[in-house]
């Protein structure tokens, strides 16, 4: 559906077809309009066959699937070798973003993902309490927004001090307090 300010609407381009057929020029019709004279130039020549509709967008034929050999081919060189889209593209003469399209459909569009991820190993004691993690964090104290957020870079909060927070973690449960 066109925007209501459209210029090219249907009803628009067999406006400015009957006008030319009347004797306008295609350039005096399409400064009417508003247009370009490439633009009228256009839908011009397709008036002449009936045509004041736009055309779809989607493509006529869907892109060519290559065969499963082609496709087994490059994820075995692929897995293999670890090798990049473009140096498989070259060997299989074949455009690297039709080769890395392939590889991604395949769940090989990532090296990392060639291999599985290694377990995580976590360990943990066996009593609540047995290790404790302490940590400190000193922060810098803040007596209301700096010269970024107002803009005065002359107003200075000199020695306003520190906050310290300590956090203790359980290695049993987890367990978190900060203070």
């Amino acid at each position: 559906m066109p925007h209501p300010n459209a210029r090219l609407t249907p009803q628009g381009r067999k406006l400015r077809a009957d006008r030319i057929r009347s004797g306008w020029t295609i350039t005096k019709a399409a400064d009417a309009a508003g247009i370009s004279r490439q633009t009228g130039s256009k839908w011009w020549q397709r008036s002449k066959t009936g045509e004041y509709a736009d055309r779809p967008s989607a493509p006529l034929r869907p892109a060519v699937r290559h065969g499963p050999v082609v496709v087994a081919a490059l994820c075995a060189r692929r897995r293999e070798s670890r090798a990049g889209p473009h140096v498989l593209a070259w060997e299989a003469r074949l455009a690297p973003s039709t080769v890395y399209a392939i590889l991604r459909r395949h769940g090989l569009g990532r090296l990392g993902r060639l291999e599985p991820r290694p377990p995580i190993v976590r360990y943990e004691r066996e009593r609540p309490g047995e290790l404790i993690h302490l940590d400190t964090k000193q922060l810098g104290r803040s007596d209301g927004p700096g010269h970024r957020a107002h803009g005065d870079r002359r107003v200075r909060q000199r020695g306003i001090g520190w906050d310290r927070v300590h956090v203790a973690i359980d290695d049993h449960s987890r367990l978190a307090y900060a203070e």
